[in-house]
């Protein structure tokens, strides 16, 4: 080849390495930035079972709750988020993003004969966990499952690649020996084996975080994103803790319920989770006056709460544990953290429950079954009005947390009112996936929740058209700032929740117009999914 040529040759190559090579080198790491932008978000829920809306520090609390203070203040937190009521039904719709009912866990975990009732989840629905899957998620579930026995209704069947879980209501937290005298065992599942615990065991809340931990552990290598619902059976019955925790807050609770609702109260409005035309509600009819008490009925009873603080501060040191190894394994800067309870504090009294095991050992002990009842359960619920089951204020109300670094501003609150439902589409559209009509051959029914992701970045999200709730009869349908609620056999109450979200002052009298509409909505909602009124 003539030299003029291979000169000319020379010099396009020159000129291509320096004009060029280095804008498609730049085009190039723009296009593996890009990709590396769009990384799908890790996405973690945590759920406490019975614990109500004030149990927490950053809720007015007085128990030692750090960590899900520190969430709080650096993330959202939503002072008008709902469950459903109960165990069972809240962890259903959470799962599945429709109304308990529609997934066939209406009631509780017994087939009542409906299908709305079954007990277990049905086909007609798909799991947080199923639907991550196929958008290359790594699926975790460690503790309390509670929607269903049978095997099809498992978490090792329902999307779960790695699960520790206990599959009933509830359990000691040293052993997995019968809680009930009438047969009903107490299972829990490592994957499909069953396993069983022994009195030597590890305390149940520390042994729920250990497992979510090792499974994180194996995440700290992996690019793939991963989903993890940490289920704690905190702070449900029986009342057992560990001694260095109870020691902490024995005493502490000598001054008695009604101080300490009026205490919670304060902090909330001092936080700006209540608005000032929201009023105390009464203490619970049921409830005695601290101060008409004996010296020793007081010291029982501070030894009970005491208890019950000591569960919820293990959980939160528990929490604590996770946290770090988010830090240590580098995912927490892409990792979305969502907190709530499954239901308000309890009014069980299982003293009184003749099909419950009785054991009167070392208060918090393995030796000891017991409950916190009603005088402590209506303060867990400050400022609200009834209990657990209940589908008045204090049966629903959920302290909600989310936490997600360079999205949600510190410090955000939203008064919007939102349901457990709304947390599958929510995942959904972070991870970016459209939820199907059928899932492995089974039709699904349509999702009822909606998206919260607008309020992460502090802008409001579409209202709910009605809320509606049904639990052994209780019922309740909240539209905007109108709630109708009743007891099974009770007369419909009617509130404006704008002006009194404690339920302090019936108004179903004077607005007959209202009342009737909004039951001809909820009857219309119970048709729908399936409502039946049980024995």
């Amino acid at each position: 080849m003539p030299y003029p040529i291979i000169n000319m040759i020379k010099k396009i190559i020159s000129r291509f390495v320096l004009l060029v090579l280095p804008g498609l080198l730049l085009i190039s790491s723009q296009i593996y930035a890009q990709k590396k932008a769009v990384k799908k978000t890790n996405i973690i829920i945590i759920v406490a079972d019975d614990m109500g809306f004030s149990d927490l520090g950053s809720f007015g609390s007085e128990i030692h709750t750090p960590h899900l203070d520190k969430l709080a203040k650096n993330g959202l937190i939503m002072n008008q988020f709902y469950n459903a009521g109960r165990c069972c039904p809240s962890r259903a719709a959470l799962l599945t993003g429709l109304y308990p009912h529609q997934a066939g866990v209406g009631d509780m975990i017994q087939d009542r004969g409906y299908p709305a009732y079954q007990g277990y989840l049905n086909d007609s629905c798909a799991t947080i966990a199923e639907l991550l899957k196929t958008a290359g998620y790594t699926t975790i579930i460690s503790g309390k499952w509670h929607v269903g026995l049978v095997p099809s209704a498992w978490a090792c069947n329902r999307g779960f690649d790695k699960s520790f879980t206990l599959q009933n209501n509830g359990s000691s937290y040293f052993n997995s020996k019968p809680l009930y005298n009438d047969g009903r065992k107490v299972t829990f599942l490592l994957g499909n084996k069953e396993i069983v615990r022994e009195d030597t065991s590890l305390y149940l809340t520390q042994a729920i975080t250990n497992f979510a931990l090792d499974a994180l552990e194996e995440q700290k290598n992996k690019d793939n994103p991963f989903f993890l619902y940490v289920a704690y059976n905190a702070p449900h019955w029986p009342l057992q803790a560990l001694p260095e925790d109870i020691a902490r807050y024995k005493g502490k609770y000598l001054s008695g319920w009604d101080t300490l609702r009026e205490k919670r109260y304060e902090k909330l409005m001092a936080a700006g989770l209540l608005k000032k035309e929201w009023q105390l509600s009464s203490r619970y009819e049921k409830v005695p006056a601290w101060n008409t008490l004996s010296a020793k009925e007081k010291e029982s009873w501070d030894t009970r709460m005491a208890i019950y603080a000591a569960m919820i501060d293990r959980m939160d040191i528990e929490i604590g544990k996770l946290l770090d190894k988010l830090k240590t394994i580098k995912k927490e800067e892409n990792t979305l953290i969502i907190f709530l309870s499954d239901n308000g504090g309890s009014a069980d009294d299982v003293k009184n429950w003749n099909y419950v095991i009785q054991k009167s050992g070392t208060p918090g002990s393995v030796a000891s079954i017991d409950s916190y009842e009603t005088p402590w359960g209506n303060v867990s619920n400050t400022p609200f009005r009834l209990f657990k089951k209940n589908m008045h204020e204090g049966g629903i109300a959920t302290p909600f947390i989310a936490y997600f670094p360079g999205v949600i501003k510190a410090g955000t609150i939203n008064t919007q009112a939102a349901h457990v439902i709304d947390i599958m589409p929510t995942c959904l559209n972070i991870a970016g996936i459209d939820y199907p009509a059928t899932f492995k051959t089974r039709k699904l029914k349509p999702l009822e929740g909606i998206s919260l992701t607008n309020a992460f970045h502090n802008k409001p999200f579409k209202d709910h058209k009605a809320i509606c709730w049904e639990h052994e009869g209780s019922r309740s349908i909240r539209k905007g700032k109108w709630k109708l609620v009743a007891e099974k056999g009770v007369s419909w109450e009617l509130y404006d929740m704008e002006k009194d979200r404690t339920e302090t002052n019936n108004i179903a009298q004077q607005y007959p117009a209202k009342v009737q509409e909004l039951q001809q909505e909820y009857n219309a909602w119970a048709a729908k999914v399936g409502v039946v009124d049980l024995p």
